[in-house]
């Protein structure tokens, strides 16, 4: 067990230090947080937000007190957060294995002692703890935009919103890291893994049909269930799936490289 978690660490520190010595995973992260706070400025702030139709509305005469500017707020940001990510995220994972490819060590994780499954959950770790490096300032300025709420908001609904939020990125990762060790081309696995966050947004679209083939679909949509979560729904069956699209994402990854592994020997 402790050779288990040493290998983890160590697969888990060089991707991590990947992506921060990286230039371009920079740019990533400054892309997301400029189109992030232009969207939080925008919701707030802007002539048609949240805050100005609240003071038209008390300026009118209308009672806005039923009206939970921050909950709106955080299911609207939260929501835009989401498809903001599903663009950015296949941008990194596209290098996870494709690289390794390229630079022709993916033959030396193949043929080392470490278990396939420590490499992909070493490197799945590094990937989903730099989005939530990029995710950190985004939330600083969620929590400072909701200090100033009059009643205070609950943070139990802030933290499970987030909570779904990384969830569904780790989902997207998972199954990108899949494609990425199909190629070498870094270029060609962003491209099959935007093909698959379109045909998430294509699930999610089929699950809103009436009938028992839209409910049917409806379980298996990552959207749905990221939906609940920025509403303050927890579902154990959200949970579930989500982490059934992280074990599957693990498990086509191990056995990508365990043929890899075969065609070695």
């Amino acid at each position: 067990m402790k050779t288990f978690f040493g290998n983890l660490l160590a697969i888990y520190r060089r991707e991590l230090q990947s992506y921060f010595t990286s230039p371009f995973a920079y740019v990533i992260a400054a892309v997301f947080w400029l189109i992030g706070g232009l969207f939080l400025v925008t919701i707030l702030l802007s002539p048609n937000g949240l805050i100005a139709q609240v003071s038209i509305a008390d300026q009118q005469g209308i009672s806005a007190q039923s009206y939970d500017v921050p909950y709106e707020f955080l299911k609207i940001y939260l929501n835009l957060l989401g498809s903001l990510a599903m663009f950015v995220l296949p941008m990194l994972s596209m290098g996870l294995y494709a690289e390794e490819r390229k630079q022709g060590t993916l033959e030396l994780l193949a043929t080392s002692p470490l278990t396939n499954w420590v490499v992909a959950l070493g490197k799945l770790l590094g990937v989903v703890t730099f989005f939530s490096a990029m995710l950190l300032p985004l939330m600083i300025c969620e929590l400072v935009a909701f200090s100033s709420s009059q009643p205070v908001f609950p943070q139990a609904v802030f933290w499970l919103g987030h909570a779904g939020l990384m969830l569904l990125a780790a989902s997207v990762l998972a199954l990108g890291m899949f494609i990425s060790s199909l190629s070498e081309s870094t270029v060609l696995a962003a491209v099959m893994t935007f093909g698959l966050v379109l045909l998430l947004w294509v699930v999610d679209a089929i699950s809103s049909l009436p009938g028992p083939v839209g409910e049917a679909i409806g379980h298996l949509s990552l959207l749905t269930h990221f939906t609940d979560f920025t509403q303050g729904i927890f579902d154990t069956s959200g949970l579930i799936l989500f982490l059934s699209y992280i074990i599957l994402g693990l498990f086509l990854t191990a056995q990508s490289i365990d043929t890899l592994r075969f065609q070695r020997s």
